[in-house]
């Protein structure tokens, strides 16, 4: 065992008091009377009391604070924005901070993301984007994120684009498909905007809705990799086609099925639409869907409560499809305030949302903390295929664009390959390679021997060793030192016979390693 793998186990047995249970009750959680912030609550709460279920107490602001910084945008909160946010007495400050988040341009780069990974992003094999369309596609969904596109012209956008996949950057989705056959692209639009697997129909059910797509065809050009995704002009002859909810509609030749298809998709009264996004924002944020999973809609695995999904539908509609506002509504509410420690063992607590799921961090989000806290960068590049892709270091893991440019780390911490478009591609199972790697690995150990960042606040401190540790806690888990945490790391500090340098270090890499820092709660 290496001295530095050595020291940070001695420091981490020390913190958590030579394994004795921590106090963290007043750390995650604070004690108010149970109140709803808004209908989202009325609902949950309703639910819970329903079936005897005790919600958890509403979380710290240190906690919310960091929540709402990972959850919404995938990045840690600088520290002085953590002070001022724990010195702010206004009542309403939560939601201040949630609108300011909002309006960062990190949003739209988190949620690109997240898109990315449900649109198939990927210039590789098997789905073989090619780089240039991947990076036009990339920029046409980050541009509608950042813009707020309404979400029923984005969708409409994607279904019914024609033209190059250089320049025409939506025309993307019907190539980031595994299959070009009416199947595969009906089975691909029903899984991502109706969160259905339609591969489980019944034959003559599929089959109408394939009819929708049985007119795109594909044509190469001169350049490099670029294509033509357009209309077959051939057919003469009506089409006749189904919607999913049975109704036949007979198509003209010059009329364009997808086109049809995407006004009765986005129709305000669409049983599927509305519901699907509602629900998939709600898994992203609260870690399980109101149906779970969110891309299994069917009508054996109903919601866990029907109210809420239907609330959150209707709001979306009212509000012209802008997905900011549920995602206020979602932020905004007490339940998503939670804390993460329940206070019920009843079996259904976590289904019903009794209390906030505590999930470990995305592979892109933590691998940019490490980097944000070394104060540097990741190198990412791909030479296969041309052209050659370079990514400058000082570009977050959360703008990349393209699914095949990956590490050994990524891989690792569970990055899903953007294959298939389902929510289970990303993998957030602790692995014993992730533990050591975190402990004992040289890339974790020179972000923290290289980083300015922390000397920066060790610098600050002048000397003091408890403005340090404080720092550092501020710094690496958005919070304050419990007293007990801060006496254990004096002493070791006083002990241990290192410099200030080591130990700095050594508490550095305890806290990274705690699941405090790992995990979202």
């Amino acid at each position: 065992m290496t001295r530095a793998l050595l020291s940070v186990v001695v420091l981490m047995a020390a913190l958590q008091g030579q394994g004795a249970e921590p106090q963290i009750v007043g750390l995650f959680e604070r004690d108010a009377a149970v109140e709803a912030n808004n209908r989202i609550d009325d609902l949950v709460l309703a639910s819970l009391r329903e079936r005897g279920i005790q919600p958890a107490n509403v979380c710290s602001d240190a906690v919310f604070c960091r929540r709402v910084h990972i959850d919404v945008i995938g990045t840690l909160p600088e520290p002085r924005a953590v002070r001022r946010f724990l010195q702010d007495d206004r009542p309403n400050k939560r939601a201040v901070l949630i609108d300011a988040i909002l309006e960062r341009e990190e949003f739209a780069d988190y949620w690109s993301l997240k898109w990315c990974d449900l649109l198939r992003v990927k210039a590789e094999f098997p789905i073989n984007l090619w780089p240039n369309a991947v990076q036009a596609y990339h920029r046409w969904i980050r541009d509608a994120i950042r813009e707020n596109r309404p979400y029923d012209q984005f969708v409409r956008e994607l279904l019914a684009s024609s033209g190059s996949n250089f320049r025409v950057p939506p025309v993307n989705f019907y190539r980031a498909i595994q299959g070009r056959e009416p199947s595969a692209i009906a089975d691909a639009v029903a899984l991502a905007f109706m969160g259905v697997r339609a591969a489980s129909w019944p034959e003559a059910r599929r089959a109408g809705m394939e009819a929708f797509f049985s007119r795109i065809a594909y044509k190469c050009t001169a350049e490099w990799k670029e294509e033509i995704v357009h209309l077959d002009p051939a057919p003469a002859d009506p089409l006749e086609a189904v919607f999913p909810d049975g109704v036949t509609v007979r198509i003209a030749p010059q009329e364009d099925p997808r086109r049809v298809f995407a006004d009765w998709l986005v129709a305000r009264d669409n049983p599927w639409f509305a519901r699907n996004i509602v629900n998939r924002i709600w898994a992203w944020l609260l870690g399980r869907g109101i149906i779970h999973e969110p891309d299994d809609i069917r009508p054996d695995n109903p919601a866990v409560n029907p109210e809420l999904l239907a609330y959150l539908e209707k709001e979306l509609v009212d509000a012209d499809y802008d997905l900011r506002h549920v995602y206020r509504l979602i932020l905004n509410s007490r339940t998503y305030q939670q804390s993460p420690i329940p206070r019920s063992d009843h079996p259904d607590a976590e289904a019903l949302f009794a209390h906030y799921q505590v999930r470990r961090l995305d592979a892109e989000v933590l691998v940019d903390a490490l980097c944000w806290l070394g104060g540097g960068g990741e190198s990412y590049s791909s030479a296969i295929p041309e052209p050659f892709t370079f990514i400058p270091e000082r570009e977050r893991t959360i703008a990349l664009a393209d699914g095949s440019i990956t590490s050994q780390f990524l891989d690792m911490f569970g990055r899903p390959a953007r294959d298939t478009g389902l929510e289970s591609e990303r993998s957030s199972k602790p692995t014993a390679a992730q533990r050591l790697h975190l402990l004992n690995s040289t890339h974790v150990q020179q972000k923290i021997a290289r980083s300015w960042r922390l000397r920066q606040v060790v610098a600050a401190a002048g000397g003091n060793r408890r403005g340090a540790i404080r720092g550092l806690y501020v710094t690496i888990l958005s919070r304050e030192p419990m007293p007990d945490e801060l006496a254990a790391t004096l002493e070791y500090w006083k002990t241990s016979g290192l410099n200030q340098r080591q130990v700095v270090e050594d508490l550095a890499w305890a806290l990274i390693n705690t699941k405090e820092f790992l995990y979202r709660h």
